[in-house]
C-alpha cells in the first residue's frame, strides 16, 4: 500500500487549559496565541495543507467556541476543517478518538498532531514507513541535543518503537507528539477515559505486538507551551514561512 495524502485524515489536539501561559494569554486557548499575524494553530493547518492534507478535525476543549468560530469561514484555501468539541476533559487518545467517531470519517490512516506545536517534517516519509508490511502506526522523533524539556523515545536496531522515557537532561530523540496510524489500529485502542496517548495507547500496542515504527527527522520544530518559547514564534514561522501555504 503506497498511502497518499488524499487518503488521510488529520486531528489537531486542540484541548488543553495552556496554564504556563494564561498570565500572558488571558481568555484565549493557547493554540489560538497570535503568532506572525495569525492563531498558531492556522500554522498547524497551513503546514498541513503544504503538506497535502486538505481534510483536517479539531479536537477542542477550552473556550472550544473560540477555535470553532475562527475556523468557520474555512480560513486555509483548499482545506476543510471542521471542529468537535470535548463535553469534559478526554485526554490526549481520548480527544482523538471523541473527533474521529464524531465526524465519522473513514480515510485510510489518521494523523495526529497538536495544535501547539510544529515539527515542519516533511509527511511522505511517515506515509512511506506506514506503506511497510505489518506497519500499523508511527512516531514522529526529532534528535535534540538538549532534551530536558521533553520525553524522548527508544527506538530497536530496526526502528521499532520500543518506549517512551521520562524527561531528563541530555541529548535524545523527542517525541514530537505526531503520529500516523492505519484506521484499523484505533479500533484496538484501550477503553478508558481519559485516554493518553504515551500511557495508554502505545504501551497496549506495543504489548499485542503491533508495528508501530519511529520516523526520525531533523525537522526543525517549536512548541508554544512556556512564556520563552511563545516569544520564540513569530521568528520561527517566518524563518520557515516556505513551509506553509499562503492564501
Amino acid at each position: 500500500m503506497k498511502l497518499s495524502p488524499d487518503q488521510v485524515t488529520a486531528v489537531i489536539l486542540a484541548g488543553g487549559f495552556g496554564t504556563r501561559l494564561q498570565h500572558l494569554l488571558p481568555n484565549l486557548p493557547k493554540p489560538m496565541a497570535p503568532v506572525a499575524g495569525k492563531p498558531f494553530i492556522e500554522w498547524v493547518v497551513r503546514y498541513l495543507a503544504r503538506q497535502g492534507v486538505r481534510r483536517l478535525v479539531i479536537s477542542t476543549g477550552y473556550l472550544a467556541e473560540m477555535v470553532a468560530r475562527h475556523f468557520r469561514p474555512q480560513p486555509v484555501k483548499g482545506v476543510k476543517v471542521s471542529c468537535v468539541a470535548e463535553a469534559k476533559p478526554l485526554g490526549t487518545a481520548g480527544g482523538f478518538l471523541n473527533a474521529v467517531r464524531v465526524s465519522k470519517g473513514e480515510p485510510v490512516a489518521w494523523l495526529v498532531l497538536n495544535g501547539d506545536s510544529l515539527a515542519l517534517a516533511p509527511l511522505r516519509d511517515m506515509f512511506r514507513t506506514l506503506s511497510g508490511s505489518g506497519v500499523e502506526g508511527v512516531v514522529l522523533g526529532v534528535p535534540m541535543a538538549d532534551a530536558s524539556r521533553y520525553g524522548t523515545i527508544t527506538l530497536d536496531a530496526e526502528g521499532g518503537l520500543r518506549s517512551f522515557n521520562e524527561k531528563k537532561p541530555g541529548a535524545g530523540i523527542i517525541n514530537a507528539g505526531v503520529y500516523l496510524f492505519r484506521a484499523s489500529a484505533i479500533e484496538v485502542f484501550p477503553a478508558r477515559a481519559p485516554l493518553s496517548f504515551e500511557v495508554d495507547v502505545f504501551p497496549a500496542l506495543t504489548a499485542r505486538q503491533a508495528g508501530l515504527k519511529v520516523c526520525v527527522t531533523q525537522a526543525p520544530f517549536l512548541d508554544i507551551g512556556t512564556p520563552d518559547s511563545l516569544a520564540l514564534a513569530d521568528s520561527f514561522i517566518r524563518q520557515h514561512i516556505d513551509e506553509f501555504a499562503t492564501d
